[in-house]
C-alpha cells in the first residue's frame, strides 16, 4: 500500500483499515507460529502498512501549524530551561557541607574486634 493512496481515503476508512490490518498482523503471526504461513514476509509488510495508516491518522489529529519549521517538516525542540541557578533539596543531615572530616563513620563490629586483638 502506498502512502499517496492512503492519503486519499477518509478518516473513517483509515480507522477501519487499521482494525483490519491489526487483525491480519495477529493472524499472520499465529499462522507463522503454527507453521501454516507460507510467505513470512507478509508479517513485515502488514506491520508496515499498519504503521503507515496509524501515522496518517495521527497526522490528521494534530493541529496544522503555519511555521516555517512545520512547513519544512522539521520537528522543533522545546526551549532550554535556565540552568544558571540549580535547584537542590535542603539536606536533613546537619554535618553535610562541613568537609570530609565532619562525617565520621562508626566502626563496625569486625573493626572493634580487630582493635581488641591488637596489643
Amino acid at each position: 500500500m502506498k502512502a499517496a493512496d492512503l492519503r486519499e481515503k477518509s478518516a473513517e476508512d483509515l480507522q477501519e483499515l487499521s482494525k483490519t490490518l491489526a487483525r491480519d498482523v495477529f493472524q499472520n503471526r499465529l499462522k507463522n507460529f503454527t507453521n501454516r504461513l507460507d510467505d513470512t514476509s507478509s508479517i513485515r509488510k502488514t506491520r508496515r502498512d499498519l504503521a503507515r495508516v496509524i501515522t496518517l491518522l495521527r497526522e490528521r489529529e494534530l493541529p496544522r501549524t503555519t511555521g516555517t519549521a512545520a512547513a519544512a517538516g522539521i520537528a522543533t525542540k522545546p526551549a532550554k530551561q535556565d540552568v544558571s541557578a540549580p535547584t537542590t533539596r535542603p539536606s536533613s543531615d546537619p554535618d553535610e557541607g562541613q568537609g570530609a572530616d565532619a562525617k565520621k563513620k562508626k566502626p563496625s563490629a569486625r573493626a572493634k574486634k580487630n582493635e581488641a586483638k591488637q596489643p
